[in-house]
């Protein structure tokens, strides 16, 4: 199973990275444009084609970079198990960062600006919702680091969705919820050595939580630091100077823990 996992991992990134892929494939993607108060914003749309009938549709939110190519294969590995799919573009014009500088830049200005984070990723699940492969009774939405906390934060404000799912992910809220506000289940999939996300942040998350009337899941892996789902994490770590790593190991686990919490969630 863990060499298994590991080699889907490799494989869709070279799917993601080449342009390159198989000929019995029938996972289709694409970049779609859609727009949020009066900005285009570029996503990525992923399914089956050769799925018949209306599914689940899931967001993904992508790290602080932009929607870039690891987003993708996570999208695409989502669709593989069934799931109409669009990665959010949360920057607009389908806008990446190339340093850590920029995207903390970038990605400070959506959670300052948060009614305007809001409306992109409301953008994104009406788009979604309108597409002719999707159940709009059956929405989740996943994240990664930067993504891991707007989804939490989408969760908070009361958007929607049967569930989300936060990788690495911030826990601080932008406004911290109350009772009755939560629709969604949540699950968070941290690093117990993440120095983003410190063990008082997890606690602070888990009394809000508990004061809002919620109970989320939350699971801490002993030994992951940041990013540890992102392949392309140690070399980025190394080349910024910054304390994040990937975890092969922690990787399959956490995505083995996202596929049972979207099944039991978004089933008939």
């Amino acid at each position: 199973m863990k060499d298994t996992f590991e080699y889907l991992i490799a494989l869709a990134l070279v799917f993601m990275l080449t342009g390159v892929t198989p000929a019995d494939s029938k996972i289709q993607g694409k970049t779609v444009e859609y727009n949020a108060q009066g900005v285009a914003m570029k996503g990525f749309l992923v399914y089956d084609e050769s799925k018949e009938g209306k599914r689940p549709g899931v967001l993904v939110a992508p790290e602080w970079w932009g929607l870039n190519d690891y987003v993708r294969m996570r999208a695409r590995m989502l669709a593989e198990l069934g799931y109409t799919v669009l990665a959010v573009d949360m920057y607009g014009e389908g806008k990446m960062a190339p340093t850590p500088d920029e995207a903390g830049k970038l990605s400070s200005e959506v959670m300052k600006n948060f009614d305007l984070g809001k409306a992109r990723f409301i953008a994104a699940l009406d788009f979604l919702k309108l597409q002719p492969t999707v159940d709009s009774s059956r929405m989740a939405a996943i994240g990664y680091c930067f993504g891991g906390g707007v989804v939490l934060n989408m969760a908070r404000q009361g958007v929607d969705l049967k569930g989300v799912v936060s990788f690495h992910g911030s826990l601080a809220p932008v406004v911290a919820t109350h009772p009755g506000f939560v629709k969604a289940k949540i699950l968070v999939l941290t690093g117990a050595d993440d120095k983003f996300v410190p063990s008082g942040q997890i606690e602070a998350f888990t009394k809000e939580m508990k004061s809002a009337g919620v109970d989320p899941r939350i699971i801490s892996y002993p030994g992951a630091v940041h990013s540890f789902t992102n392949p392309e994490a140690t070399e980025l770590g190394k080349k910024f100077n910054m304390p994040v790593a990937y975890n092969a190991d922690v990787d399959r686990k956490s995505w083995d823990e996202m596929k049972s919490f979207l099944e039991a969630i978004l089933k008939k």
